[in-house]
């Protein structure tokens, strides 16, 4: 088990860098800047296609092997922006939005800060 840190705050870091207080108000300044998911690209036609990726039967099981049933369709390497990448089926998954799509992503937004 780690020992506390203290956070830059000054509070004390149970099991990370920073405190809850800072990392709670980090990600509510993260998600107040990001776009919203239509500006990002998902929108009608994302729905569509999206919605007919997961209706190939190869596309139906999550492919973190879980075995659970895909709801939504991931992308691989994150697009951040590029259309090309966004749209390339090549870089879409099938994936189960909880908790594996959620688990995953948070684990390479730690990694990646």
């Amino acid at each position: 088990m780690r020992a506390p840190s203290i956070c830059g705050c000054g509070r004390v870091a149970q099991t990370g860098r920073s405190c809850l207080a800072c990392t709670a108000a980090r990600a509510k300044a993260y998600e107040a800047r990001r776009p919203s998911a239509r500006q990002r690209g998902y929108d009608s036609k994302w729905e569509r296609e999206s919605k007919a990726f997961l209706a190939q039967p190869e596309n139906r099981v999550c492919a973190c092997g879980c075995g659970r049933k895909a709801d939504m369709v991931d992308h691989i390497i994150p697009h951040r922006g590029d259309k090309a990448l966004f749209w390339r089926r090549s870089n879409w998954q099938p994936m189960a939005s909880s908790p594996c799509h959620a688990s995953m992503k948070q684990k390479q937004e730690r990694a990646h800060g």
